[in-house]
């Protein structure tokens, strides 16, 4: 039987929701295992940024029907999304991920994680099910987990100081890692690639992107 792994999405675009990138290399290494594909997505209205010209502009966008442009329309609200529906979940990068999945990148590691985020994180962490995330996502990650009081989780977003050190002020653990490979912390099944925070080229990160998706479906 398929394993069920949800995709949890932040947008659509690397300035203001998920990286379509990592997102679409996640879809595509877990379709490769034959996994049952679950794209799940915050709703609420983001800050938009015109990625053409890297501003901020006025309007704004729906996170869940942003998302649902990389799911072709295949899209469930976190907030209906319960862990014991799936096998494991998987976080990609984009600046969303600490925009919309929380904020921090506004408040660091006084962060606040959305409430829907929190809760099917902490849900996965009870059932020992195997979360990955990715790029700057395990800095949400890290939040999530200093809430219900998980601490010392190895996570890792490179080589990143600044976001390592935040990520340590959250009672967590950063470890450094090449972007073309991947962190594992057996004993809590959370599993992390540095991805674009290492690179601008996308053949770079397919290998690390490839390895994390494999093991969270391997322990799942």
């Amino acid at each position: 039987m398929a394993k069920k792994i949800g995709v949890l999405l932040s947008g659509c675009g690397v300035k203001d929701g998920s990286e379509i990138h990592e997102a679409t290399l996640t879809l595509l290494a877990l379709d490769k295992l034959g996994a049952d594909i679950v794209p799940i997505a915050v709703s609420k209205q983001g800050d938009v940024v015109d990625h053409a010209k890297g501003q901020a502009v006025s309007e704004k966008r729906n996170t869940l029907s942003e998302s649902a442009r990389i799911s072709r329309g295949d899209i469930i609200d976190a907030a209906r999304t319960r862990a014991r529906e799936l096998d494991g979940l998987i976080l990609p990068g984009g600046l969303g991920a600490v925009t919309n999945l929380s904020n921090f990148a506004n408040k660091g590691y006084l962060c606040n994680v959305d409430p829907s985020v929190g809760k099917l994180i902490a849900g996965m962490i009870d059932d020992k099910k195997p979360i990955g995330a990715m790029c700057i996502a395990p800095a949400t990650l890290a939040g999530a987990l200093r809430d219900i009081a998980v601490e010392g989780v190895k996570l890792t977003v490179g080589n990143d100081p600044d976001t390592a050190a935040k990520i340590e002020q959250m009672d967590q653990v950063h470890v450094e890692c090449a972007v073309d490979d991947c962190v594992i912390d057996e004993e809590h099944k959370v599993v992390t690639t540095p991805a674009y925070m290492l690179t601008e080229r996308i053949s770079e990160i397919v290998p690390g992107i490839e390895k994390l998706v494999k093991t969270v479906y391997e322990m799942a």
